[in-house]
């Protein structure tokens, strides 16, 4: 009976050193190159992160790379970021970086930072690095397929303008700051309204600096996640002159309109005159009505005594010499209608 307690002791030992052996096997490198850089790391921590399905690798360096650079970071802390989704290796270099260059910047924030810029094209080193160097923005950018801003001086001459802004992360105002398209929005915006109250395009040419101090006076970056320190006017062009192309088109339009409100007029005479025709020949018509009634008047006069021979004989004659002299009077009109036409 003692021996077979022995024998399952034993066996409880050696599994023991099993483990032991195993868990030095796979700790002992990692725990001895924290040990040796000054940024101890317990076996049960490393053997934790493993159960966590953390890599042990990426959180020890991370720590080295950061009690190396003077910051005092736990593995809890890098653990804690790494499960969140974050980027751990970023977030010790961001920190180093803002360290070095005298920027506040906490293991907080800089996570925060981190999460948010997650799935785009930043990082939060970039962040940091933008912070401590400024990048310069195209206004407009090139990316959009606009090589310039239009703008229109009050003299009605177009002007063409390239900008390139200067700008500097804001940490404190990274995590939910607007982007470098607001910043591109807001200057072209500022662009065009110090070019539109211009008197004149001469003025934009002599003085391109006068639309920087305008830009810069409004305060474009607020509630953004940049500092804009200038903005420098590239280039400018003079563009088309709109004034003069607006008036024109206006004109046109004016012209289309008169001549709509002459056709108007003309088809308002057409008709008139039409009208007045066949008014005309209504009139002929009771003209020709009444004409016919005189041969039936002297017929009743005759029947009655009204009327003689020999006043139907003057009123024949009276006829016959009122005849004659209309035909007369249309030959000589018509011979001077002739000369006239020689």
């Amino acid at each position: 009976m003692f021996s077979l307690l022995i024998l399952a002791l034993l066996g409880l030992l050696a599994i023991l050193a099993l483990v032991l052996v195993l868990i030095l096997i796979n700790f002992f490198g990692i725990w001895l190159r924290a040990k040796i850089a000054d940024a101890p790391v317990s076996f049960g921590s490393l053997i934790g992160m493993r159960l966590r399905r953390v890599p042990v690798g990426l959180i020890v360096d991370s720590r080295i790379h950061a009690v190396k650079a003077g910051l005092n970071l736990s593995t809890d802390d890098l653990e804690a970021h790494y499960l969140a989704g974050g980027n751990v290796n970023q977030v010790v270099l961001a920190l180093i970086a803002a360290d070095k260059a005298g920027i506040k910047l906490d293991f907080k924030r800089a996570c925060a930072i981190d999460l948010a810029v997650k799935g785009t094209n930043r990082t939060v080193l970039e962040a940091v690095r933008t912070s401590i160097n400024p990048k310069v923005i195209d206004c407009p950018n090139p990316a959009s397929g606009k090589q310039y801003i239009d703008a229109v001086a009050r003299d009605g001459i177009g002007v063409k303008v390239r900008a390139r802004v200067t700008v500097r992360s804001n940490l404190d105002r990274f995590v939910g700051g607007a982007t470098e398209e607001t910043i591109i929005a807001r200057v072209g915006e500022g662009i065009v309204t110090s070019i539109g109250s211009s008197a004149s395009y001469k003025d934009v040419l002599e003085n391109p600096d006068k639309i920087s101090k305008v830009v810069l006076q409004k305060g474009l970056d607020s509630g953004t996640a940049f500092e804009i320190l200038s903005v420098d006017i590239a280039d400018v062009d003079i563009g088309e002159n709109v004034g003069a192309k607006l008036q024109a088109e206006q004109a046109e339009a004016d012209k289309v309109v008169a001549q709509a409100k002459a056709e108007m007029r003309r088809a308002a005479a057409v008709a008139t005159e039409q009208e007045m025709r066949a008014r005309t020949q209504e009139m002929r018509a009771k003209v020709v009505a009444a004409e016919a009634e005189v041969p039936l008047a002297i017929a009743e006069a005759f029947r009655k005594g009204q009327l003689g021979i020999l006043d139907y004989m003057r009123y024949k004659n009276l006829m016959a010499d009122t005849a004659m002299r209309e035909a007369i009077s249309g030959i000589e009109k018509s011979g001077t209608e002739a000369k006239q036409h020689h």
